[in-house]
């Protein structure tokens, strides 16, 4: 068993499959399974490719003070956890070959099969497995690339309706976008302006466009600007 270079692709995919449904690389609390695992890894993994080994890594990196006293066994690398071998491929090592039997015909094995015969068939097994699991692989859908964005909408005077102005911004629905909390914050002269979170789908939801949308309230709005931006 065990994970295979946790710094290439393969590696992390294999982790990432690993983690899905799990908070720690063995039991219920972080050990030294984890502490290998991580300092094989050398850098975050890029959270869009495998989102469930970032969620781990920035997790397990918050113990980072803790590491020499987790419990485990240090000596063992990293290799020695995770999945089973068998997950990916089959053991094709021949068993070790018999001691020749005595000259005596009652030691014949009637039974027995040739070696060559054994290796084809532990090969179209093996081949079999690693098609399964590259089909596994390819069917799953990789999650949609998000961001956070705070947005800034400016109204044009002190005696804009600042809560219609806000209730015609959060009536825009899009496949993809979803708004989230907001607050009125002063700019001067009695002048408020909205500031509110949404986190959109990259593919789906066009910022510019959806400024646009917003700026098309001509009685309430006078601009609006992306005051910060996060990938998710």
């Amino acid at each position: 068993m065990g994970f295979a270079d946790l710094t290439s692709d393969a590696g992390l995919t294999l982790l990432d499959d690993w983690v899905k449904t799990r908070s720690y690389i063995v039991g219920y609390s972080p050990s030294q399974a984890d502490v290998k695992s991580f300092q094989a890894m050398k850098a975050s993994p890029p959270v869009e490719q495998y989102p469930h080994a970032y969620r781990w890594y920035k997790h397990i990196d918050s113990f980072q003070s803790e590491f020499s006293s987790l419990p485990g066994d240090p000596s063992k690398p990293y290799t020695a956890y995770g999945p089973e071998s068998s997950e990916v491929t089959i053991n094709t090592a021949k068993a070790p070959e018999k001691e020749e039997a005595a000259d005596d015909d009652d030691d014949v094995d009637l039974f027995g099969s040739d070696d060559e015969e054994e290796d084809a068939e532990a090969a179209r097994v093996r081949e079999e497995r690693l098609a399964e699991y590259r089909k596994k692989k390819e069917g799953k859908t990789k999650p949609a690339a998000k961001s956070i964005v705070t947005l800034d909408v400016k109204p044009w005077d002190d005696e804009t309706d600042m809560k219609q102005l806000e209730a015609n911004v959060r009536a825009i629905e899009k496949d993809g976008l979803v708004w989230g909390a907001s607050q009125f914050i002063p700019v001067g002269y009695g002048v408020r302006k909205l500031q509110i979170n949404l986190v959109v789908e990259d593919e789906k939801v066009s910022l510019d466009e959806l400024q646009e949308q917003i700026q098309e309230d001509e009685d309430h709005v006078q601009s609006s600007d992306i005051q910060a931006m996060q990938k998710l």
